[in-house]
């Protein structure tokens, strides 16, 4: 009989927990609130995982971690589509383009990353099928679980953290202004330098982050850099209403804040 519940009863950390004490062979289902992901066990070990539509086969795999280009991609497409991910996988190791310690790398790679974004999930169901295993022709791994959910619990208390940082994503950013401040001598990666194409009052860091594809918690981190950086604020987006209670609240004349200032600044000094 297999394994069923809520994951608002029990979290996927104490599923993987579970596994792992009892050594379980088989599939774990998880379905969210738009997409579902499968994650497989070996004798506790985890072996395999692949979440939603995503390409999760060895080429698409390949791809997304640059050891096969996007044009190399269609080629091979094109003349090995019969091909099993086990077959691919002998072909490109017997023609010398890839090593199988860049296939297993690269694959450990894709589905740790599966499994760390499955471990903030608190809304769904979950489902363990005993010995169900994914077809042989797939490549699998062997993970210790020890080790990923230590990592996994990590990630999700810096999530925690992030949120408590950046606490509303429907916010804008804009630059500071810096005398002789220019971002352009910044060193930025790609997604971070793809987020700051798009700051603008009339951009939220929701659509930032829907625009260039990133989680909450990618949009999240890269946000939170730029902003212990010194490079941008956090403002109200362009045409977003005050709140209710903001009417109530008299603007401070410019004259009466500098009095307050100067006021503060010789309290200060007197200390």
């Amino acid at each position: 009989m297999a394994l069923k519940g809520n994951l608002r009863d029990f979290s996927v950390v104490q599923i993987f927990n579970l596994v792992n004490l009892a050594h379980k062979t088989g599939t774990l289902t998880l379905e969210g609130p738009n997409v579902a992901a499968w994650v497989s066990f070996r004798e506790g070990k985890l072996i395999h995982a692949q979440l939603g539509n995503e390409d999760g086969t060895l080429l698409g795999v390949l791809t997304k971690s640059s050891k096969v280009r996007p044009e190399q991609s269609k080629l091979i497409k094109k003349h090995a589509a019969d091909k099993s991910d086990k077959e691919l996988g002998l072909l490109l190791i017997n023609a010398g383009y890839l090593s199988q310690q860049d296939i297993l790398a690269s694959i450990q790679h894709y589905v740790l990353e599966v499994v760390y974004r499955l471990f903030s999930w608190i809304d769904g169901f979950f489902r363990f099928d005993n010995d169900v295993l994914p077809p042989d022709d797939h490549i699998t791994i062997r993970l210790d679980l020890e080790n990923v959910i230590i990592e996994g619990s990590r990630r999700i208390k810096e999530v925690e953290a992030l949120a408590d940082e950046i606490p509303n994503l429907d916010m804008a950013l804009t630059f500071v202004e810096r005398p002789g401040a220019n971002i352009r001598n910044v060193h930025l990666n790609t997604m971070e330098w793809k987020v700051v194409s798009y700051i603008n009052p009339k951009n939220s860091i929701r659509q930032i982050a829907r625009a260039n594809k990133m989680s909450e918690v990618e949009i999240r981190k890269i946000v939170y850099a730029l902003l212990e950086a010194g490079l941008v604020e956090v403002v109200r987006p362009e045409g977003m209403p005050l709140p209710s209670q903001a009417a109530s609240f008299k603007p401070v004349d410019e004259k009466q804040r500098a009095t307050l200032v100067n006021r503060l600044i010789d309290r200060i000094r007197s200390l």
